[in-house]
């Protein structure tokens, strides 16, 4: 295995209610050089009922705004676990929207892409930025 990646696999909670993004996330991160566990929460509900688990313990949440039941500034608002980096990615441009979601303790926000292959990339971006621990501890930064 490659120095810096890894050894075991990197787990992901995508909460995300389109199936066509989600699928396309899942078939992303299957392609990626190091191993990737993505868990799927179709809607808040079930997203913050997966984190009050205290067994589950992902490196990494990638979270839609836009999602049923419980939308997800109130998923950032009630999630207990501060923890782990919370990255929204979501189709919206709101700027009153974007930056409330940083207010309620998300550590990126990062549009949706309409291309494939930038959605792609976007992906590996953020699964690579927030939940791959670098050998020296530091954290890259953005638009690396």
């Amino acid at each position: 295995m490659q120095s810096g990646l890894p050894m075991q696999p990197v787990e992901v909670l995508l909460v995300e209610d389109n199936a066509g993004d989600a699928v396309l996330i899942r078939q992303v991160l299957a392609e990626v050089r190091f191993a990737v566990k993505l868990v799927i929460a179709r809607d808040g509900e079930q997203a913050l009922q997966m984190l009050e688990d205290a067994d589950f313990k992902p490196d990494l949440i990638i979270l839609d705004l836009n999602i049923p039941k419980i939308n997800g500034h109130a998923v950032l608002e009630r999630n207990v676990r501060k923890d782990i980096p919370v990255v929204v990615f979501s189709s919206s441009w709101n700027d009153a929207e974007i930056q409330r979601t940083f207010t309620l303790g998300a550590r990126d926000y990062v549009q949706k892409p309409a291309e494939i292959e930038a959605f792609a990339d976007a992906v590996i971006k953020i699964v690579t930025k927030w939940a791959i621990p670098k050998a020296d501890g530091a954290t890259t930064t953005a638009g690396s």
